[in-house]
């Protein structure tokens, strides 16, 4: 009997030694911990670690670096916003300096799936002159870093939403996501365009010290022929913040308010193995409901919009899970 029980402690003990040795490590870098970009690798982690990878998240990244690294194969995965691959693969923008090797970089990517990225917060302070998006001509709104693809989709929806241009019927404001809160504040600028979650403890958080207004875009814009052609362009696509997520911090959340939220994406390298693109893709939508249903500030994610805004050639192993699942692949992805 001790010889039987004996036998089976290793036996059992073997079999997790090969699991863990079979288990492939990969890194990931993503956004900030609060920002979905950072939310989402995170929760994904440990559903991905039961299908047989170790997701290594490094958080507080620049993306628009990210992808290059992933592109030279010296990183497994990142998140990526989709109008910063676009001017990667252009040589422009952030990657202008560099452009002939971005350009050749951009040739190794691949993505794997995208997700609903951080909602734009237009948030203005309660006892401001300003109540809607007309008040904010001849004003100075943050629209985000210096570097990055989300000044552009800031400006984009300001544009969609009110017909105002940047640094033409307002100051465009730009500085490192960690100063943007604090800017606002210390009266740097009137109106803070925030990207959070629906429900970020930070929106409620900065309204409980000084009540704050949602600009919200205008009744029936994102139905519109035009918003259709900034979400195609940004990658952007118009959400719902519920009314009363924010309580007696945001005077107007008693509305239902309409605002526009980011799309992101994960990219990986093309030398990846077909298996394992398939792999970490089933995983990642098998896990879905359950990491929605674990994390408010994941609600709002849509599986029914799994190819959304992504502007990379899909992986190999990512198109055999769609066409799996019935799902219809646009041709400039395959």
């Amino acid at each position: 009997m001790k010889y039987v029980v004996k036998s089976l402690l290793v036996a059992a003990t073997l079999a997790v030694s090969s699991t863990l040795v079979s288990a492939q490590t990969l890194s990931i870098e993503a956004g900030g911990s609060a920002s979905t970009t950072g939310l989402i690798p995170q929760s994904f982690a440990p559903y991905a670690s039961k299908a047989g990878y170790d997701l290594q998240v490094v958080l507080d990244q620049v993306l628009t670096k990210s992808v290059l690294k992933v592109g030279a194969g010296k990183l497994d995965l990142a998140v990526t916003p989709p109008p910063a691959f676009k001017s990667m693969q252009a040589g422009k923008g952030p990657y202008s300096s560099n452009a002939e090797q971005s350009m050749e970089l951009a040739k190794n990517v691949r993505a794997l799936f995208a997700f609903q990225g951080s909602t734009m917060h237009p948030t203005v302070w309660a006892d401001s002159s300003i109540k809607n998006w007309e008040d904010v001509r001849g004003k100075r709104v943050f629209i985000g870093p210096p570097a990055g693809a989300a000044a552009g989709q800031t400006t984009g929806m300001i544009e969609a939403a009110s017909g105002l241009k940047a640094d033409v019927d307002y100051e465009a404001i730009k500085l490192p996501w960690g100063q943007a809160t604090q800017g606002f504040q210390d009266g740097q600028y009137d109106v803070y365009v925030a990207y959070f979650p629906v429900g970020s403890q930070s929106i409620t958080e900065l309204g409980l010290q000084r009540a704050v207004r949602l600009l919200g875009l205008p009744e029936g814009l994102t139905e519109t022929d035009s918003w259709k052609t900034y979400e195609n362009q940004s990658g952007v696509t118009g959400v719902n913040i519920p009314s009363g997520t924010y309580g007696d911090a945001v005077v107007n959340s008693t509305d239902s308010i309409d605002a526009a939220a980011t799309s992101m994406m994960i990219v990986t390298n093309a030398s990846m193995s077909e298996e394992a693109a398939y792999n970490l893709t089933k995983a990642y939508f098998d896990a879905l409901p359950e990491m929605k249903q674990s994390n408010a500030l994941l609600k709002s994610q849509d599986e029914s919009k799994p190819l959304f805004g992504i502007t990379a050639k899909l992986h190999a192993g990512a198109i055999r899970y769609y066409k799996e699942k019935g799902i219809n692949i646009p041709e400039d992805l395959m």
